[in-house]
């Protein structure tokens, strides 16, 4: 019986490459790298970018029709004669009232994308691995829901703001323009601020996207129908504090040094009532992560 030939053809061409092992000689950017990081990932991830097409339309749309009613206001300011184009042209703390419904509808959607999503897929338990713990991982995902936020709260009445004063209808001298621009910059961050907290609350309570968007419509929807209605009950106008998706709005009108829809509701109170409902919605995505079982 004869042995089998062996090939040594592949034996002989075989190579071992001394590669060793090497500490890592880049840059260390720790946890601000981190945050800077899963904010990106976050902005990119909403906006579709880097996804197919299906992930972009809902933020396009919402995005275009924030924007949309600036264009047509500064058209109308350019083609208008100044004494009905001043009397027609909103504020800049009405400019809320033509975009709320875009806003919130972003607002809903934006966070349980985020929050929802990690826990699911099981990322939290990955990025808890990272230089990241619980409060530098929320903190890095508030960061990224108001910046993508931001978008619509800050960006449209800042093109309003840039579009008219190219066009002479807005603000007189440099002193005006600079207040008015950080008085837009305050207000939209104060919303932006509102909804990514009352949105990140909600989503904390549940891993479905689905169920998490439409309890912040219905909360939002709902606490206004139940404010107003107790104020039709001729019960306290205070009540109308209860309206979270009348309240940032009407907060931007403090902002801005008018006097919006509660005229008869100290400048105060709204502002109280704002940041009771930012810290408490912050305290309860607190406590929710403190205590999450996370896997991965």
């Amino acid at each position: 019986m004869t042995s089998p030939e062996i090939n040594t053809a592949s034996t002989n061409d075989a190579q071992i490459f001394d590669r060793g092992y090497r500490s890592y000689s880049g840059v260390r950017t720790g946890v601000p790298g981190a945050i800077k990081t899963v904010i990106s990932q976050s902005v990119r991830s909403v906006l579709g970018l880097g996804r197919s097409a299906r992930h972009k339309v809902i933020p396009v749309v919402v995005i275009l029709m924030t924007y949309v009613p600036a264009i047509v206001f500064v058209g109308l300011a350019a083609l208008l004669p100044d004494e009905i184009g001043d009397g027609f042209l909103p504020t800049y703390a009405e400019y809320y009232g033509f975009i709320i419904t875009a806003l919130f509808l972003f607002a809903a959607f934006v966070a349980p994308e985020l929050l929802c999503t990690d826990r699911r897929s099981g990322m939290l338990g990955v990025y808890l691995s990272s230089p990241l713990d619980r409060t530098t991982y929320l903190l890095a995902k508030l960061l990224a829901v108001m910046t993508i936020l931001a978008l619509v709260t800050i960006g449209p009445p800042l093109l309003l703001l840039i579009a008219l004063s190219l066009e002479g209808s807005g603000p007189e001298g440099w002193i005006n323009f600079f207040e008015t621009l950080g008085r837009i910059v305050l207000a939209g961050f104060m919303v932006s601020l509102f909804f990514s907290a009352l949105s990140m609350a909600v989503s904390a309570t549940t891993d479905r996207k689905g169920a998490a968007t439409a309890t912040t419509l219905g909360l939002l929807v709902g606490s206004a129908a139940v404010g107003n209605t107790l104020v039709e009950f001729d019960y306290s106008r205070k009540f109308l504090l209860m309206d979270l998706l009348g309240l940032p709005s009407e907060l931007a009108f403090r902002v801005h040094n008018e006097l919006g829809n509660w005229r008869d509701i100290e400048s105060v109170f709204v502002w109280l009532a704002v940041v009771g409902i930012i810290v408490a919605c912050g305290s309860w995505v607190w406590l929710r992560y403190r205590s999450l079982l996370v896997r991965r």
